[in-house]
């Protein structure tokens, strides 16, 4: 088949959650013998350009670059807006442009929107091509802001955070009935968008991991004191919000000792204020040059997330690398997990700090943690069958 994938953001490098997923299905559908093309909106002026000459003639790769900032005028006019402040972004003509030269010197049987955010050419697309449009949901995008602006304490920031959730559920719910399949990375939410009246046919599709291609990293630094690391992107606003409750809340409690161990956290575009949390038990590295490197060296990985959707790519790295993980129910959604068995979930600050506890002053129990986890993995995240799935899928429609 001849797919053209559309991705809100460059798939390569996958450095991180969203561009791990796009790249799975990129490289699984073409190790599965299908054409696929790649178009990409690229917002920071670096990732397109560092491509492999072979990543880039398989998948004869374009991008468009968008200034994605949001500029304090803007986001105040659309205060008074029912479009999505986050859609509107990525409304250019140099996209429009480019989409319709590509449909109209080339034909396709797929099209494949990774991310409702671009959706919206849906009717260009209609207009020059009879392909299939599929869109893939990393997560539910309006859930996310409806739950940062429930926790949100600033009555003005609240307001503010209900109306990007509102203008953003409008834009989600209907645009997904414009496309002739839905593939959402969770049952859950694939079952979220069904109890929202979506009509068109949604499967849930989780993540791939290719297990014949990744290794586990063996740890090569040695930690003083058994550690704890959470690893993200921290211009990722939920990611910013469960770390820094989780330094306010549990690790810099006074009436919580955790003097025994360190906390390590990692990630793209930390922000300066963050550095403040720094001392002798409590290290921050920003970005690393090796993800899987920085989780081998650590013993128990923590994902306190409260407004997150869809399922977290880290996590499941953690798991590939057998490593135990300490989640919300939030950060967990989307696995099938079982508590106590591969992951532990805690959904409080005294939850956390038993989980700290019991894993890290039981090595054998952290060990066989980490070992179910990685069973999870093999058996319901194996890229190899997700494809063969989705390509199922695609003969369908």
């Amino acid at each position: 088949m001849r797919i053209l994938q559309i991705c809100n953001k460059p798939p390569y490098p996958p450095i991180e959650g969203g561009p791990i997923a796009m790249n799975a299905i990129t490289q699984g559908l073409i190790e599965s013998g299908h054409q696929v093309q790649v178009l990409a909106v690229n917002s920071s002026k670096f990732a397109g350009k560092e491509l492999p000459e072979e990543y880039q003639t398989k998948t004869s790769y374009q991008e468009v670059d968008i200034d994605l900032s949001i500029k304090p005028l803007q986001a105040l006019i659309n205060l008074f807006s029912l479009k999505s402040l986050h859609v509107e972004r990525y409304k250019i003509k140099a996209l429009y442009n480019k989409i319709t030269e590509i449909l109209k010197n080339q034909e396709f049987d797929i099209i494949h929107f990774e991310s409702i955010f671009l959706a919206f050419l849906i009717p260009i697309i209609r207009k020059y091509s009879n392909a299939k449009i599929v869109i893939r949901t990393h997560n539910v995008e309006h859930l996310i802001w409806k739950r940062l602006a429930n926790n949100e304490g600033n009555l003005l920031k609240k307001i503010y955070l209900h109306h990007i959730a509102n203008t953003l559920k409008r834009f989600e719910l209907k645009i997904l009935n414009k496309a002739d399949g839905i593939l959402s990375i969770t049952e859950q939410d694939a079952q979220f968008f069904r109890e929202q009246n979506v009509q068109t046919p949604i499967t849930g599709l989780p993540f791939g991991i290719n297990l014949k291609s990744i290794k586990i990293a063996q740890r090569n630094t040695k930690t003083e004191k058994p550690s704890l690391f959470f690893i993200g992107s921290l211009n990722w606003q939920p990611n910013l919000e469960g770390i820094e409750w989780f330094l306010k809340e549990v690790w810099n409690r006074p009436d919580f000792d955790f003097s025994e161990y360190e906390l390590h956290i990692a990630g793209r575009h930390t922000p300066s204020h963050l550095y403040e949390f720094a001392n002798e038990r409590t290290v921050i590295h920003g970005e690393v040059d090796d993800a899987l490197q920085f989780m081998a060296n650590h013993d128990v990985m923590i994902v306190p997330l409260w407004s997150g959707s869809g399922v977290r790519i880290k996590i499941i790295e953690a798991f590939l690398m057998e490593k135990a993980v300490i989640s919300t129910s939030v950060g967990a959604e989307g696995l099938n997990y079982t508590n106590g068995t591969d992951v532990f979930i805690a959904d409080d600050a005294s939850s956390f700090s038993n989980s700290i506890h019991a894993l890290l002053k039981d090595a054998e129990n952290c060990k066989k943690i980490g070992t179910n986890a990685r069973k999870l993995i093999s058996d319901f995240h194996n890229n190899e069958l997700i494809i063969n799935k989705l390509i199922d899928i695609y003969k369908e429609l």
